[in-house]
């Protein structure tokens, strides 16, 4: 699932490539991915313009000029690709908003969704996430205020978009790998350092991964050399069995919470 590093990466890119862009025509080819009839979807949106795009946690926001959002959330496999039609991957397109210099195709979503909607419900749908993990306001002590009274392990508290917006399981056990925990560590037992230690490595691993274009297996445009260039630099995720690129030991696979985990017994420590 696209997570904090992929959506930011798409918002920038697609901010050079469609803000201030009106939309022409609209092609919708399953109606569950959207919240209105096809019909009423593709009318409302023709002849609108995208002022800008925003993020929120796993999701990206169209401001359109009547007011109107489009919120996306690409949920477990859902794509992105820009370009003209001699372009479209081999693919299942969902959804495509035609542009003057090309179509935005969704892709895969099955899970994920596209949704028109006023400001208000915009608002009403995201009112209950957590901060953002670079926003201003969050020091180390309200970081840590986030986690108060839980009692569970950190994976499953990091991952949990009430507590921050953004960190779904890879970036969640990258974090933690950077930061020398277990995802399995229990909050109420870590220590100070550690705390310090995990909010850290939330930044370092987040901006890391945004400057190497996420982990999406598709490019956004045919040009587009960056986007899922952090496939091949994860240090733990995915990675169960395989040797530890800092100690050489073997990477665990487990579960928690019925999650993947992926972490160095070596490295990682419980506290």
């Amino acid at each position: 699932m696209p997570e904090w590093p992929e959506m930011e990466n798409y918002r920038t890119r697609l901010s050079g490539l469609i803000a201030g862009q009106t939309i022409t025509g609209v092609e919708v080819t399953r109606a569950k991915s959207i919240n209105v009839e096809p019909a009423r979807f593709e009318a409302e949106l023709t002849g609108r313009t995208v002022w800008f795009i925003e993020r929120k946690g796993k999701m990206l926001i169209f401001h359109l000029d009547n007011g109107k959002r489009l919120l996306l959330h690409l949920m477990l496999g859902g794509l992105m690709y820009f370009g003209a039609d001699e372009e479209t991957p081999e693919r299942s397109v969902q959804v495509a908003i035609r542009f003057q210099r090309g179509t935005l195709r969704f892709i895969g979503l099955r899970l994920g969704y596209i949704h028109l909607l006023t400001q208000k419900e915009t608002e009403a749908q995201l009112k209950d996430l957590g901060p953002d993990p670079f926003d201003q306001r969050l020091t180390l002590e309200r970081f840590k205020e986030r986690f108060k009274g839980k009692r569970g392990a950190i994976k499953t508290a990091l991952v949990d978009q009430h507590v921050l917006s953004g960190i779904g399981n890879c970036y969640a056990d990258e974090m933690a790998f950077e930061a020398g925990l277990r995802p399995d560590a229990r909050i109420p037992e870590l220590a100070p350092e550690s705390w310090e230690r995990l909010f850290d490595a939330m930044r370092t691993v987040l901006h890391d991964a945004l400057n190497k274009g996420g982990y999406m297996e598709l490019p956004l445009t045919a040009d587009d050399t960056l986007t899922g260039g952090y496939n091949d630099h994860c240090l733990v995720y995915d990675r169960g069995g395989e040797p530890c690129r800092r100690c050489g030991g073997t990477i665990v696979q487990a579960e928690i919470s019925s999650r993947k985990m992926f972490y160095c017994p070596n490295c990682q420590q419980a506290r």
